[in-house]
């Protein structure tokens, strides 16, 4: 999130950052967020269950006027109400090469897999879990001494170039 935030700032970036909204009130978005003076919504889980979080996330991005949707670390399944509204126009970045290692875990995947490489893919979110169509894919090879957190790190890397490139690529596309 820090890196979209950070692209975002960059003279003729052709997108901002104007709300983060979050379902966990210990997210490090919050103070990152924060950092950033970008306003904050916190729909605690404790207090709201999944149709209510949408519905007033909803709410709330139609208020705040939010044409495109980046998630990060967001670990929850998007319901056919809010994919209809923004179709198209949501995005996240998941730790694996897509269309390998989808889910939870997708570092561990991949090593128990044997693969050779991994890496990260930027994408549309749709109604299945990391199968929306592919934006950007950045590889990551797996060396012999890999453990789930060494490779982690370094596909955290790639992540931190390729979604602001996705991100910047779809906003483009949506200026013209």
């Amino acid at each position: 999130m820090e890196t979209l935030i950070k692209a975002s700032k960059k003279p003729k970036y052709p997108a901002s950052i104007l709300l983060v909204i979050t379902n966990n009130q210990n997210a490090k978005g919050i103070e990152i967020a924060k950092k950033y003076s970008i306003p904050i919504k916190v729909l605690d889980k404790k207090y709201y269950n999944k149709i209510r979080f949408e519905d007033n996330s909803i709410k709330i991005l139609l208020n705040y006027k939010i044409e495109l949707i980046c998630l990060a670390g967001f670990m929850q399944v998007l319901s056919k109400k809010i994919l209809t509204r923004w179709k198209n126009r949501i995005i996240n970045i998941h730790p694996s090469y897509l269309p390998e290692n989808k889910g939870l875990n997708a570092q561990k995947q991949a090593l128990l897999g044997k693969s050779n490489f991994t890496g990260c893919t930027v994408h549309y979110v749709n109604e299945k879990v990391d199968s929306g169509k592919i934006i950007l894919q950045e590889k990551v090879r797996i060396m012999h001494k890999d453990n789930i957190e060494s490779l982690s790190n370094r596909i955290l890397l790639k992540e931190h170039i390729i979604y602001p490139k996705a991100l910047k690529k779809i906003a483009l596309n949506l200026l013209n």
